[in-house]
């Protein structure tokens, strides 16, 4: 998928996509679609939609409390064919574009990937 053109979608199939993946694909994209139009009808709060809270970890689902205005199947099987291909994500979702933002490397820093100059010229002499 790409983004050739402010607010459009381009979506360009391979041979390794099948006709299944491709409708599941289509499946998720009219779910999405259904959602937006709950918001603009006022079904739905627009901060606070399964899409915008996704994804809902198993610990979310299954807490104690849901003070979420759609069900808690909605929140875990956004799609039918969800049931069988249930993917549990570990953590939810995370400060959207913070990383994106501000990069954290937790490699070590420079200086220990760099030789000690004093043992390059004792291997050169």
């Amino acid at each position: 998928m790409s983004w050739p053109v402010s607010g459009t979608l381009m979506v360009e199939p391979t041979e390794s996509e099948d006709k299944g993946e491709l409708d599941r694909l289509c499946d998720a994209l009219i779910a999405i679609r259904g959602e937006i139009d709950a918001i603009a009808a006022g079904k739905l709060p627009v901060d606070d939609s399964p899409l915008r809270n996704a994804p809902h970890t198993i610990d979310t689902i299954l807490s104690a409390t849901w003070d979420r205005p759609y069900t808690r199947e909605a929140a875990c099987y956004p799609a039918p064919w969800v049931k069988a291909n249930k993917f549990w994500p570990s953590v939810g979702r995370l400060d959207n574009v913070h990383g994106d933002r501000n990069l954290i490397c937790s490699c070590p820093p420079m200086e220990t990937y760099q030789e000690d100059e004093d043992e390059n010229k004792k291997q050169v002499a």
